[in-house]
């Protein structure tokens, strides 16, 4: 079993090159996080978060169960529980990890033998075409988001790989074989 982290600005297309190798690639799974947020119409506990409250998230936190988290906005608490490890052990599978770069920085902390991926854009105005494209944020949170890719992509040398997607097959076959080749120890 081999940690993935996936990290990369909003708008790269983290998720598609998850669907796509999780549709494609048996030995994979995705990690499923933990939130304190209630779930949006159609999202399953379980299978898109774990809904938990506030209370569980600091009891897991306390009890050193979560391998990365953050609160975000001040709000709602987000993170990776440990047992999702132990799942994808038991299963035989490559644990898919799609993050941001806090919990990516955690993550390398926490198990340096992660294999880190960061997914850079073709260019910063297609990423920025790319998050207006999907009309799901207002013109400040598209702002927001280009501001914190800026500091993102700053720090994709953190990473021990670096992909563009410019091509979503390919850049998830590429991620594929990174794997398959750390696992051969290649």
């Amino acid at each position: 079993m081999t940690l993935v982290v996936l990290a990369g600005p909003a708008g790269v297309g983290k998720g598609s090159i998850v669907r796509w190798i999780l549709d494609n690639e048996d030995d994979f799974m995705l990690s499923v996080s933990a939130t304190t947020r209630d779930p949006r119409p159609g999202e399953v506990d379980g299978v898109h978060y774990h809904f938990v409250t506030q209370a569980v998230f600091e009891d897991l936190i306390a009890n050193n169960q979560m391998l990365e988290w953050a609160q975000v906005h001040g709000k709602h608490f987000y993170g990776t529980p440990l047992n999702e490890l132990t799942r994808a052990e038991a299963l035989d599978k490559h644990l898919l990890l799609e993050i941001d770069l806090q919990g990516a920085r955690q993550v390398r902390e926490e198990l340096p033998q992660a294999l880190m991926i960061f997914i850079n854009p073709p260019s910063f105005e297609e990423l920025e075409r790319r998050l207006r494209s999907r009309a799901t944020e207002t013109e400040e949170q598209i702002q927001t988001r280009l501001t914190t890719a800026r500091t993102e992509l700053a720090a994709a040398g953190e990473f021990d790989y670096q992909l563009t997607n410019l091509d979503l097959e390919a850049c998830a076959r590429q991620v594929v074989e990174l794997v398959h080749n750390a696992e051969r120890g290649s």
